[in-house]
């Protein structure tokens, strides 16, 4: 039976680069996003040029129960997957009040319930074929929460340690759990207010294909979390040696828009 590495998110940034990277590999793959064109034109084009095969699903990760209802799918057309890269993920900047509560539930669904949802379900299956691999992406900021990022700092605080905490869980099970962290990614992640902060010119963006391929060699080969570059694991340990009030003041201030 053919297995499949499924990838959510897959439709651009990160995501995309990480399935390209795969599907190089030769490793098939189920691509989940929610615009049909570009996964029609990834699926053609991979086919094609890798000879593997790829399949997609339309699913909107936000909405009530897109995980179980997708694990379902899966399983209904038969099949195995025996990868999963949890990708799909949103941000947003700007002052916690005054962001619309719609849009922080929204982002708690996709970057934590529809995340845990697959990692429960997909992992099962996993364990009773006594192997699988699965990647949370989390980020630089689940070490350095940052103000204005508020809802997106504590999503991406909450995935780090459910991913570590659930990889000693299923120590010895075939199943091997990591956890992504990238710093800024130049990808449509980033909104023009983001690209306006001290934070973005202190540290400029790294190239999605260059972190996509960090966290291809983490998810076939590696162990526990990897931080992607040298600068964001420098900031990432701040926290160790630099007092709490101070260390908020730090961030508040690479959080700020510039000349603000």
């Amino acid at each position: 039976m053919q297995e499949y590495i499924l990838v959510t998110g897959a439709s651009s940034g990160i995501g995309l680069e990480m399935a390209k990277q795969l599907a190089a590999k030769n490793y098939n793959l189920i691509l989940i996003a929610r615009s049909e064109s570009k996964l029609q034109t990834l699926q053609k084009e991979w086919i094609e040029k890798y000879a593997v095969a790829v399949v997609y699903y339309l699913y909107d990760l936000s909405e009530p129960n897109a995980a179980k209802d997708l694990y379902n799918q899966v399983k209904e057309d038969g099949y195995l997957v025996t990868g999963l890269i949890n990708n799909a993920g949103f941000g947003d900047y700007g002052h916690f009040v005054d962001m619309p509560l719609k849009n922080d539930e929204n982002m708690i669904a996709v970057n934590i319930t529809a995340l845990v949802g697959l990692t429960k379900l997909f992992a099962s299956d996993m364990i009773l074929h006594g192997k699988g691999r699965i990647m949370n992406v989390a980020s630089l900021l689940s070490f350095l929460p940052f103000p204005y990022y508020s809802m997106y700092s504590a999503t991406k605080t909450f995935v780090l340690a459910f991913t570590e905490t659930i990889a000693a869980e299923l120590e010895g099970t075939g199943v091997i759990v990591t956890a992504l962290c990238p710093g800024t990614v130049e990808t449509p992640f980033h909104t023009d207010a983001m690209r306006l902060t001290n934070a973005m010119s202190a540290n400029k963006p790294m190239p999605a294909d260059i972190v996509a391929k960090a966290g291809i060699e983490l998810f076939l080969n590696g162990k526990g979390k990897k931080i992607v570059g040298f600068m964001n694991w420098f900031l990432s340990n701040l926290p160790r040696v630099t007092p709490d009030f101070i260390m908020m003041k730090i961030k508040k201030h690479l959080a700020s828009i510039k000349n603000k």
